[in-house]
């Protein structure tokens, strides 16, 4: 028998959207930052970000009641842990990834019709326009990965190549580690026109430009470079379909050398499609924001790798979210 749900414990779920909304618009406004450089009034606050001095009160207000802001008398200000999370400048921050997040709620409030339809929902930009939103992505990429890194390395180990291929490498992150992990090795880094300016500026300040190259182009449509051993390829195929994914495996079997490895970071589903249940979930959100994308089975990823001609597919790593890693190698 199923779990026994209360009126309470449904209304309490749906009420999870308020505090969601509320970290979203004040960091959409960057809220947080403004009130870090100096504790103010709503009224004062709301000259510097331009905002509906009302309206900015009642937000001020609702941050102070989650404890993410305090107030004494009518000035607000920022708890230092909060603004190491969410201020701009903070080495730690995780501002991209609370405004990613945002975008997917605003597709997410959407659900129903996009259920009816079949089409994702509309890509309507935040207040801080489509370019920043793109930004954000790239960011929360950053955000999501750069603590796990060393631990995902660690179950590719040993780890023996000579040339890195990062599809859909956004900022760098993966290939950061990579090299820093192998530091004989060079890489060939591949993403969109508009991402590869940000991957230039974080390998430079990491001190690895000079081992990468950047090559700008979509994996969907364009040929991958060629003459790399190892390819990873880390939260993409989630976005696509299966048959745009055969489509990828075949351009990234065609750009190893032969003997060269396939690694595949993703959410790997069991048969049902209803486990891991963060899978099924992130399924929802592939609906709301992609054509055809989704969350797969270790069943459809072996089909869908041996049609592009690799072989040796094998599941290095089962994990309850994004993490699970699928091998395959191109026959040498």
């Amino acid at each position: 028998m199923g779990r026994k749900w209360t009126a309470e414990e449904l209304q309490e779920k749906m009420r999870g959207y308020g505090p969601a909304c509320l970290i979203t618009a004040a960091a959409d406004l960057d809220l947080f930052t403004a009130l870090d450089r100096a504790p103010t009034t709503a009224l004062a606050l709301a000259g510097k970000i331009r905002s509906d001095s009302r309206g900015t009160e009642i937000l001020l207000d609702a941050l102070v009641a989650l404890e993410l802001l305090t107030k004494k008398g009518d000035t607000y200000q920022v708890p230092s842990e909060v603004a190491e999370l969410l201020t701009e400048g903070s080495p730690v921050n995780i501002l991209p990834a609370v405004r990613h997040h945002g975008n997917c709620l605003r597709r997410w409030a959407q659900l129903a019709r996009v259920v009816q339809t079949g089409q994702p929902a509309p890509r309507e930009p935040s207040v801080r326009g489509a370019a920043a939103d793109c930004e954000s992505f790239i960011g929360a990429m950053n955000n999501f990965t750069e603590s796990i890194a060393p631990r995902i390395l660690e179950r590719l180990m040993p780890l023996r190549f000579q040339r890195l291929l990062d599809i859909g490498g956004a900022s760098g992150t993966w290939t950061i580690a990579f090299l820093r992990a192998v530091p004989e090795a060079t890489a060939v880094l591949f993403d969109l026109p508009e991402v590869v300016p940000l991957a230039r500026e974080r390998l430079t300040r990491a001190g690895l430009a000079d081992r990468v190259t950047l090559v700008a182009g979509d994996y969907d449509t364009h040929d991958l470079p060629a003459g790399a051993d190892f390819a990873w390829l880390s939260a993409i195929v989630h976005q696509n379909s299966r048959e745009q994914n055969r489509a990828l495996y075949a351009r990234i079997h065609r750009a190893l050398v032969a003997g060269g490895t396939l690694v595949i970071r993703d959410i790997v589903m069991d048969a049902s499609k209803t486990q891991p249940p963060a899978g099924a979930l992130f399924a929802v959100n592939m609906l709301v924001g992609t054509q055809g994308g989704g969350t797969f089975s270790l069943d459809e990823f072996q089909e869908d790798l041996a049609s592009a001609g690799f072989v040796e597919i094998e599941l290095l790593h089962q994990d309850p979210g994004m993490d699970s890693l699928v091998r395959a190698r191109k026959a040498g």
